[in-house]
């Protein structure tokens, strides 16, 4: 899976945005101005393939104990961020794509019904 995959699937999404929030470095996607998906452009240029995703917590503690590729959030919140580490090939590309639309759902369930009605 390549780093553009993963941006046409999130830029599809509805009220999505992209920027550079933090740095130059990090890529954050956002729905209505919350995040829901970050990576490193950096350590992805350098074969580290990885991607922040927000996650229900008991699913991500399901996740992590299944998959050694998910791991708790690097720089996030470890009870409500996964990293998911692409490189091993360990978790199927749809499986993936599967979890940036968690993350998305995730985000916009937690927004006040006003907000999410603009979707």
């Amino acid at each position: 899976m390549d780093i553009e995959q993963l941006r046409d699937h999130c830029i599809r999404k509805k009220g999505v945005t992209e920027d550079l929030p933090f740095d130059e470095d990090t890529l954050v996607f956002k729905v209505l101005g919350k995040m829901f998906a970050l990576i490193g452009l950096q350590k992805w240029e350098a074969a580290e393939k990885a991607i922040n995703l927000k996650c229900d917590p008991d699913y991500a503690e399901e996740l992590r104990a299944e998959y050694g590729s998910i791991q708790p959030g690097y720089h996030m919140s470890k009870k409500h961020w996964n990293s998911i580490y692409i490189n091993d090939g360990e978790l199927h590309p749809k499986f993936i794509l599967e979890l940036i639309d968690h993350s998305y759902d995730m985000v916009v369930k937690g927004m006040p019904k006003k907000l999410r009605d603009t979707l």
